[in-house]
């Protein structure tokens, strides 16, 4: 049965899915082709350009939509040879998922957690991989293909960005001529191509990539690469292609009945199960009346840890946890598995479960170099834009969670809670799609800082990504490092919530900040800034020439006149008096953490305090219990967290 308290946060656990690191190789590159001179990764200035526009000529592909579909895949980077989540190799992301997986060594990931939160039960799950001996998708071997029309070997393929290129180019000649079509050199008569090149096996998904891949085209593009490069398309704002091709490229249509997805994505229904099994218990979440009944404020972001088909198993067994929409790497595609109305198990927070709505993304935490698809970052950004609007949820990061920010709901939870996407998740890029970039919004003054490092610059030292103790790859990052002093040589910030001494570990948040959230500014000593944090100084370095944070003003908390400290929580529930005849009251616990009189943080909201009561199979026994304490959700360390608004006041940050 699942009535007492402890059960309330039962859709606290999300499995562990052993992490699986991709290779990490780099292979010293191969006599590039062409005839061009052999050359490291980093090559000339205009090496990658050239090696894009040699490919185009020998296959008669246009050299913009060569350039195009490789930014949409990959941005232009070739990862050092090193796989993405889904076995894509080089720029252009020829997929070769066996060989990803054959190479990919034993992974360090976090520990096991009961599937629901309760603390009766703790059932073990297989991995969310594809099992050795299935048949893989044609989206997953790509690089035979290329292989066999190119005559370079596979190896060659996946480690010289060059012979990757011109892999790319003959998978698009040969799309465009299975077609029909000739080997046109306007853009808009390989439409088709592009969509068939995708991988995908159904025409929305397909049309969804191509128009993607065009929307590159029209804009332009140009940025270093990671290995170097210059790499530039110039813009065409005017290109119309030719979208009935589509109609002629054989793909299936996908049945999109059922989502709640924008038009702009590919979608499709394949739902999580609302069943009961055994005796008292039930899977995989609770149905709802959402935003009716109570609103949705957040989106949380988290990554699979696990392949697609595996993780789609996954979600379809009623034993198991779920969550509201899963992203596939290669392309982008969405499947949604449980209805915005109903409450998903995702967060490890009951709270934050009842308040928001999950999206996975196919992807590995830990292994930095397992990248994620200029496609799906878009796909995701327009997903999370159109649920945005749809329930009125603010574009910031304390609305826009990942896994990471979550707050344990309770002390006991606060060392079980989940750190995904972690620190090579591109949050800078992400909110850039989602049309927010983070910016400055004041002078020296404002009294706060967004944390805003540049991501391919950034790379703090990680350890533990593939054995414990060992260095992650060197990798552009997200996340910024906190000291106790102002300087390196002092001790990182300790978290009194985790009583661990804080290590450099890819799963240790305990001294971390992450782009785009914002903290109040506690002092500044010379290329050194403090902030608020944890209930303490933490200082991150922020040189003016090249800063880790930009100023900002906004909305702070500190305790009320009177209070030299104030509790601070992982949920935000009702007084006890607020419950109803039959819904047991829920513990108003506060953390191991005080927000001490001087101290200041970021307000994120204020609601009142609110409580979901579905703890049965018989949804005529669900409430929503709704309180008069009022409750500020702040930025008060990685995670968010709440105080009670009776104990705070709240200010300008600039006063």
């Amino acid at each position: 049965m699942r009535g007492s308290a402890t059960a309330t946060d039962r859709a606290a656990g999300r499995r562990r899915i052993r992490r699986t690191a991709g290779a990490v190789g780099c292979a010293a590159l191969l006599l590039p082709l062409l005839g061009a001179a052999p050359s490291d990764a980093r090559g000339s200035a205009a090496g990658l350009q050239q090696a894009f526009a040699a490919a185009a000529a020998e296959y008669h592909v246009p050299q913009s939509v060569l350039l195009g579909v490789s930014y949409l895949q990959s941005r232009w980077d070739a990862h050092a040879g090193a796989p993405s989540v889904t076995g894509g190799y080089g720029p252009m992301h020829l997929t070769d998922a066996r060989a990803a997986l054959a190479e990919a060594p034993p992974h360090h990931g976090e520990g096991t957690e009961d599937a629901r939160g309760d603390s009766a039960r703790t059932p073990v799950y297989p991995e969310a991989k594809v099992p050795e001996n299935s048949e893989l998708p044609d989206r997953l071997k790509t690089l035979a293909k290329a292989a066999e029309l190119t005559g370079l070997p596979a190896e060659r393929l996946r480690t010289d960005p060059t012979a990757n290129v011109a892999g790319g180019a003959a998978l698009l000649a040969a799309a465009q001529k299975d077609l029909g079509e000739p080997l046109s050199k306007d853009p808009a008569d390989w439409y088709g191509a592009v969509a068939r090149f995708s991988g995908a096996d159904d025409s929305a998904t397909g049309a969804a990539y191509a128009g993607d891949v065009f929307d590159v085209l029209r804009t332009g593009a140009q940025r270093t690469t990671d290995a170097g490069q210059q790499v530039a398309l110039a813009a065409r704002p005017d290109l119309t292609p030719d979208t009935a091709q589509l109609a002629r490229t054989g793909l299936r249509t996908l049945d999109a009945d059922g989502t709640q997805c924008p038009t702009t994505v590919s979608c499709e229904w394949i739902p999580a199960p609302y069943e009961e099994f055994g005796e008292g218990d039930y899977g995989n979440h609770d149905l709802g009346n959402r935003p009716a009944s109570q609103s949705i404020r957040y989106i949380v972001i988290h990554d699979t840890e696990g392949a697609w088909e595996g993780v789609l198993n996954l979600v379809q067994d009623p034993t198991y946890v779920s969550w509201n929409y899963s992203l596939r790497s290669t392309d982008g595609h969405i499947a949604q598995h449980v209805k915005a109305k109903d409450v998903a198990w995702h967060a490890g927070n009951w709270y934050v479960n009842a308040k928001s709505i999950g999206l996975e993304h196919e992807g590995f935490l830990a292994n930095p170099d397992a990248w994620y698809t200029e496609a799906m970052y878009r796909s995701s950004a327009r997903l999370v834009t159109y649920l945005s609007e749809k329930y009125d949820i603010p574009l910031d990061r304390q609305h826009i969670l990942g896994h990471d920010n979550v707050p344990g709901p309770t002390t006991g939870t606060i060392a079980t809670m989940h750190t995904d996407p972690g620190p090579y998740w591109d949050w800078g890029h992400y909110f850039a799609l989602l049309g927010r970039p983070f910016e400055a919004t004041a002078e020296k003054n404002g009294g706060l800082v967004t944390i805003r490092p540049d991501y391919a610059a950034n790379q703090p030292e990680y350890t533990g990504c593939v054995a414990a103790g060992e260095p992650c790859a060197a990798h552009g990052s997200s996340a910024v490092r906190l000291h106790s002093g102002p300087g390196k040589s002092y001790p990182l910030i300790k978290d009194v919530g985790l009583g661990t001494t804080p290590t450099t570990g890819v799963n240790d948040l305990s001294s971390r900040v992450s782009t785009g959230q914002q903290y109040a500014v506690a002092d500044r000593d010379g290329d050194w800034t403090a902030i608020w944090y944890l209930g303490q100084k933490a200082w991150f370095k922020n040189p003016k020439k090249d800063p880790t944070a930009v100023d900002a003003t906004g909305l702070v908390v500190t305790p009320r006149k009177g209070l030299t400290s104030v509790p601070v929580y992982g949920r935000a529930y009702p007084e006890a008096s607020a419950y109803p005849a039959g819904v047991p009251a829920q513990s108003v616990s506060p953390l191991p953490y005080k927000l001490l009189k001087g101290q200041r943080y970021v307000v994120g909201d204020k609601v009142p305090g609110q409580y979901y009561y579905a703890v049965t199979f018989d949804e005529e026994s669900h409430k929503v219990v709704v309180g008069k304490d009022l409750y500020y959700e702040i930025q008060f360390g990685h995670r968010v967290a709440f105080v009670r608004a009776a104990d705070v006041r709240v200010g300008q940050s600039a006063g």
